[in-house]
């Protein structure tokens, strides 16, 4: 490597170096802002790490002024983390100034960076003798505990002597309780009143108004009390038929029931001030309740309650309590999310190993079988054997032989009936505590789709339109996480069908369609996911608006665009801030939020379709996951390891003769129902060895993200199941194309991709031209196969620089950011070589090798240390650790590395 740029001749590695400067330099700043608070060796290591990448990445590219400082910066943390100097808060300003020259390197125009280092090589200069000066003072004893000044912590709310005029208030929490639940049926109810007023549907909307007046009776909130008696003389009367609710009476009631439901966000200590602030706004409401029934219109100001008012504090804790219904209800305890998670990993657990009985029970069938074999041996011997041979003690040994193996075999059938029972009992009773605790996750689709009717009514009204909004499946199960995403996704599409979507009565009438639009919500489970569409018979989306719109976003060409299917069209209404719409309203636009439904479902593992008719209407297809926790799969094979893919990411599985691969510029595609989908084998993409694909087929999964579908070729489907997700241990970081992992019924461990990520990575090695073909005559391409090469450094230049060596040396050359990352790699793919650095996070280079080099499996790889420690000791180490070359970067060089490796595994 050479020693300044001249001799580097490639901009692209300054380019690089500013980027692992940037980074550094943000993982310094933060963690410096705690070092003046604890000096402890786990806060200071990762900032000697930062340090230390950034001196070796400035070192390859020749920067000599950012070696020296960074260095300086890396002596003084070494020494902290040591204990050996304690940090003033003069060094770390000093340390912070040293980083702050790393940040503006990482923000500035690549040609400039020589000429600016030249610049600022005084200011340099003067860090680097602060770190180099006082700006430490050795470590001191810590002081004893007793004597440590503590920063002052919050106290506790202290409570006045005498409690308020309310009473209890504990009490006041059960009333904030009591209108919370109550308000939300007469919410829902009041919107159905309109069009259905019979006896049964107003008769509990009475009794919600009658528990509120009397929980506010209790806690002596006459203003309150004095308002649910109010609406509950006009329901009461609804009821009787005395009365008959026009849509201004509902409107009454509900602005009535907004009091309630704001009460109950506010904290019990305000709640009496709060309702004392909008005692007149309530008197009206009141007043115009009783107005109702003396057959007077009702009239009163409808502005918005409390928020324009009075800040009101809201608990989080108060959505989060289960009330305890009226009749009939199980009583309700609290558990935080993290113990239910933790619950149901133990019950899916429970369930694998109930079931790994089975195959134990196989274990001891094949032995029961192998004692009658051995008696009918015994007996063919005793038959076989001359008369005069079998007398005496000879006759005795064999008969007490075969009495032994009947007493065995017939004690082994005993245990083997008992056994086969208790297995069949024990996976019987975790299955069900398994669906018992799934189930305890699960939540109806109507405790989500609270407020939608209410919102759907008042829209309509104020843009002056019918509309008949149906919720069909609100007894259907949802997994509470995945319920709480819902709601901001299903109110952009409600809002977008209302207001552009469903035409004015008038519109309606004149295209021979009813006065009264229709706009569904429905919620169901179907092939083992769950299913949620938003459908409306409006006008539709006009395709040829779509396609205008992609032309003049420059997304495509006009020809492009009219060659696209109409599924194909849709898909970009889910772009970020594409609209067809000619003005985007206060409401909604359609097209804009579409890409926040799109993410929300995309974080979810799910995906969403559109499908719309002009002048018939639009339809939004969410498919789900039932729960988060528990995913439906598709399990297939790749390289002798079972892989997951989520059904709800599959687009079709497909079965592609060989002969009916096509190429076209160099890129493989099959043909279905008139789609080409490009092909792409999933060892190349995971990186796993290639293995003989027999058979006359490709097995073939079809996934995609928003605009790309590709057919990823696997060697074999094994079927669909349900898997328990067992998040990755952060430790490990991101783990390329990988979710999750799950446990088998076997025991066995299984990876769950991460579609999404394996969908960018064929499209990155698309864009660099580095994807393969798929092997199409059934046979192991292993002879044919380039050299592959395992590079592991923490730094990413130095990662780039070896990698394009050895790539433009033909080598095939897979990347690890650190010592753990490397040895995941190195035990899940083939290589011929590795090249490792010493100092890494996670895993130090030495304890990498001798993990290597002690593995059955692996120790027969050649490892090679590529590493800035030059003494002897240093190389004996990694000699030691079982390293079959030791290179320094010191002395590193392009024919250096290339001729160690030729060395070692030879030419690529």
């Amino acid at each position: 490597m050479g020693s300044n740029l001249d001799n580097l001749n490639d901009l692209s590695m300054l380019e690089l170096f500013r980027m692992e400067a940037d980074n550094h330099s943000q993982v310094l700043e933060s963690g410096l802002q705690h070092l003046e608070g604890e000096q402890s060796p786990e806060r200071i290591e990762p900032l000697m790490r930062a340090a230390h990448s950034i001196k070796g990445a400035a070192r390859i590219v020749g920067l000599s002024v950012a070696v020296n400082l960074a260095h300086a910066m890396e002596e003084v943390l070494s020494k902290a983390q040591q204990g050996t100097l304690h940090l003033t808060p003069d060094f770390i300003a000093g340390v912070a100034e040293g980083s702050r020259i790393f940040r503006e390197i990482g923000g500035l125009d690549t040609a400039r960076l020589q000429e600016w280092l030249q610049h600022k090589s005084s200011e340099i200069s003067h860090i680097i003798g602060l770190l180099q000066g006082s700006g430490g003072v050795p470590a001191q004893p810590e002081p004893a505990a007793a004597n440590r000044q503590h920063p002052a912590t919050l106290k506790e709310p202290v409570m006045p002597e005498t409690p308020p005029d309310l009473g209890d208030l504990s009490m006041m929490d059960l009333f904030r309780l009591e209108a919370e639940n109550q308000a939300r049926i007469l919410e829902s109810g009041l919107v159905k009143l309109e069009k259905d007023q019979s006896c049964e549907r107003v008769e509990p909307l009475m009794r919600a108004a009658h528990s509120i007046k009397g929980a506010a009776r209790i806690v002596g909130l006459d203003i309150a009390v004095e308002l649910a008696h109010a609406m509950e003389d006009v329901l009461s009367a609804a009821q009787k038929g005395e009365l008959t609710l026009i849509p201004e009476h509902i409107d009454v009631l509900l602005s009535g029931n907004d009091i309630f439901t704001h009460a109950a966000g506010v904290d019990t200590e305000n709640l009496g001030l709060w309702l004392t602030e909008q005692a007149d706004f309530i008197r009206g409401i009141s007043g115009s309740l009783r107005s109702i029934l003396e057959g007077q219109r009702a009239e009163f100001s409808k502005e918005p309650v409390g928020a324009a008012r009075v800040k009101i504090a809201l608990e989080p804790e108060a959505n989060a309590r289960a009330a305890v219904e009226r009749e009939g209800a199980d009583t309700v305890i609290r558990i935080t999310a993290q113990n239910l998670s933790r619950l149901m990993g133990l019950a899916g657990e429970s369930l694998i190993e109930a079931r790994s009985l089975e195959s134990f029970t196989r274990s001891l069938m094949e032995l029961k079988n192998e004692h009658y074999a051995i008696a009918e041996s015994l007996e063919r011997v005793r038959q076989f054997l001359p008369a005069e041979s079998m007398q005496g003690e000879s006759l005795e040994a064999l008969s007490l032989a075969l009495e032994a193996v009947r007493r065995a075999r017939t004690t082994l059938a005993g245990h083997l009936e008992g056994f086969d029972s208790f297995s069949r009992r024990l996976e019987h009773l975790a299955d069900r505590l398994y669906n018992e605790v799934i189930a305890s996750r699960m939540r109806p689709f109507s405790d989500g789709t609270y407020g939608f009717s209410r919102m759907v009514r008042d829209l309509a009204k104020r843009l002056e339109k019918r509309v008949n909004f149906q919720i069909l499946g609100e007894n259907t199960q949802v997994d509470r996480d995945i319920l709480e995403k819902l709601e901001a996704p299903l109110t952009h599409l409600l809002r977008n069908a209302l207001d552009h979507g469903l035409e004015v009565p008038a519109e309606r009438a004149a295209e021979g369609k009813s006065a009264e639009g229709n706009l569904t919500l429905e919620a169901r489970h179907r092939a083992g996911m769950l299913s949620i569409t938003v459908t409306d018979d409006g006008r539709g989306i006009d395709p040829e608006a779509i396609k205008r719109k992609v032309v003049e976003k420059g997304l495509g060409s006009k020809e492009m665009a009219a060659s696209l299917s109409r599924s194909e069209l849709m898909e970009f209404l889910f772009l970020p801030g594409f609209t067809t719409s000619g003005a985007v309203t206060e409401i909604s636009g359609r097209g804009v939020g579409l890409d926040v439904v799109h993410s929300m479902v995309q974080e979810v593992g799910g995906s969403v379709r559109c499908d719309s008719t002009p002048g018939r209407g639009t339809r939004f297809h969410m498919q789900l996951p039932l729960s988060l926790s528990v995913v439906r799969t598709i399990l297939v094979d790749i390289s002798n390891e079972p892989y997951a893919v989520p059904l709800t990411r599959v687009d079709r599985i497909l079965s592609v003769a060989r002969e009916a691969v096509k190429t076209v510029e160099d890129r493989q595609f099959c043909s279905y129902e008139e789609d080409n989908i490009g092909l792409v084998d999933a060892h190349q993409i995971l990186q796993t060895a290639s293995v003989s694909q027999g058979g006359e087929a490709l097995s073939v999964v079809v996934v995609s993200d928003r605009m790309n579908s590709f057919g990823l070729v696997v060697d074999q489907f094994l079927g669909e199941r349900d898997l328990v997700v067992k998040p990755l241990d952060p430790v490990l970081g991101k783990v390329p194309n990988i979710s999750a992992a799950a446990i088998l019924e076997d025991g066995s461990p299984v990876l769950i991709l991460d579609i999404d990520d394996v969908v960018r990575s064929i499209d990155n090695m698309l864009t660099q031209s580095r994807l393969g073909k798929v092997e199409l005559r059934g046979q192991s391409a292993a002879g044919r196969e380039k050299k592959r090469i395992l590079v592991v450094d923490d730094s990413l230049t130095v990662r780039e620089v070896e990698r394009r060596l050895l790539e433009n040396k033909g080598y095939e050359v897979e990347i690890a950011v650190d010592g753990m990352d490397g040895w995941n790699k190195v035990r899940n793919a083939r290589f011929d070589l590795v090249i490792s650095d010493v100092d890494m996070p996670r895993m130090h280079g030495i304890e990498f090798v001798s993990r290597i080099k002690t593995d059955p499996r692996l120790k027969d790889i050649p490892v090679m240390i590529v590493s800035y420690k030059d003494r002897e000791d240093d190389k004996l180490k990694g000699l030691e650790a079982g390293a079959n070359y030791y290179l320094t970067k010191s002395s590193f060089h392009d024919e250096s590395l290339i001729s160690a490796v030729i060395d070692l595994i030879g030419e690529a």
